[in-house]
């Protein structure tokens, strides 16, 4: 007995057009016998979605069903299957030429066929990225036979067009209602053949052969980590004369020593003597320059007086460069103020005389900080003795 239709599409009876189309599209490409093996099950499957469609996505036809059942589309009560004699018809009006692509629909499969896009993964260094670079890199892809010219036949020989499927590259299976178009298995889909003798030995008659290819890659500046190049018709060759693919390179940025990137930002933390975060004054931060480092890497930054860890300090134009324009980030300095080790006991008798000196508000966030801790304590003990005066009450 039939399965209800709705049921063999997984949908609702009161599904839209566009759902129900969506939905046979997602089944289809899952049970279709060219990626399940061309197993039976998978065809059977294939063809159940395929029936079900043909009628649902018909209004007239889905009145009929919805009013009388499978005998209503099948010469009981009207309607009749008509219009879908093949299944590459259905797949034709679901999928558009996409399908051809993707299954061989009712293309020949032995026309020129562009080559496969390659990725290329390429680290580069943070000065790089700010800079722009030229660099070579070497790309594994395959290359047209120059032997055979891509024919895959050695010179003088000429491929004879396969019997099996007359020169097409494909061949039909039909199966009832449906008909389905498969790879040629004779040519595997070349629509011709060779005699083992006439093969060309170099590539040996896939018309093609494997080379590393060296490429010049122009870096623009201001690229960031997972920015992508494409190098048009750098990819894989096409076959029987069709084009090249693309090359697309994807980029990471080395971590830096120094510097980390915030979108255009760079940020620095940069090591402040204890007397110059005390008394202010100027120090020197690194910075990147759009040429080698001639002694202008360095960019002068002022210390305020009583500088703090963790104070930054912004000198603009002093980032990354924008990839599309000219606008140009900020370098940020993270001062972290450094206390001096292994002192001299004179040099630690003038710390304690200096220490001695100091009043409470040239320390303004120990200050701070002790009053805080004082009122923590405070309600700690407090709490404590509320609960002893609770235990003796009760006793």
């Amino acid at each position: 007995m039939a399965r209800d239709y709705y049921e063999v599409l997984g949908v609702d009876r009161t599904i839209d057009a566009a759902g129900l189309k969506s939905a046979y599209r997602k089944l289809a490409m899952e049970h279709h016998p060219d990626r399940n093996g061309g197993s039976e099950a998978s065809m059977a499957k294939f063809k159940e979605l395929s029936e079900a469609y043909t009628v649902l996505s018909d209004d007239q036809k889905r009145a009929a069903y919805d009013r009388y059942g499978h005998a209503g589309v099948n010469g009981g009560g009207g309607g009749g299957q008509q219009g879908f004699h093949d299944v590459n018809d259905i797949f034709s009006q679901v999928f558009g030429d996409a399908f051809g692509d993707v299954f061989g629909g009712r293309r020949q499969s032995n026309g020129p066929r562009r080559g496969s896009d390659l990725r290329y993964d390429l680290e580069i260094t943070l000065e790089q990225a700010y800079r722009g670079a030229e660099v070579e890199i070497a790309v594994p892809t395959t290359a047209t036979c120059e032997t055979c010219d891509g024919s895959g036949a050695k010179p003088g020989a000429k491929a004879s067009t396969c019997s099996t499927c007359n020169g097409a590259g494909r061949v039909r299976q039909a199966n009832g209602f449906f008909q389905m178009e498969r790879t040629c298995p004779s040519c595997g889909g070349q629509g011709q053949r060779l005699a083992p003798a006439d093969v060309c030995g170099s590539c040996h008659g896939h018309g093609q052969v494997r080379k590393t290819r060296k490429l010049s890659l122009k870096i623009p500046a201001g690229v960031d980590e997972g920015s992508r190049i494409r190098l048009s018709g750098e990819g894989d060759a096409g076959t029987r004369g069709g084009p090249r693919g693309d090359l697309y390179v994807f980029l990471a940025v080395t971590p830096h020593d120094l510097f980390e990137r915030d979108n255009l930002d760079l940020l620095c933390t940069v090591p402040v003597p204890m007397t110059v975060a005390a008394l202010g004054g100027d120090i020197e931060a690194p910075c990147l320059t759009s040429t080698a480092c001639d002694g202008e890497c360095k960019a002068p930054v002022q210390v305020p007086a009583g500088a703090q860890t963790g104070k930054t300090i912004r000198i603009r134009g002093k980032g990354m460069p924008h990839l599309n324009g000219r606008q140009r980030g900020d370098l940020v300095v993270e001062l972290f103020v450094e206390t001096p080790t292994d002192l001299t006991p004179r040099q630690k008798e003038l710390m304690q005389e200096l220490a001695a000196s100091f009043g409470a508000g040239q320390n303004p966030r120990n200050s701070s900080f002790a009053g805080k801790a004082k009122r923590f304590w405070a309600d700690i003990l407090g709490a404590e003795d509320d609960a002893r005066t609770s235990r003796e009450n009760a006793q």
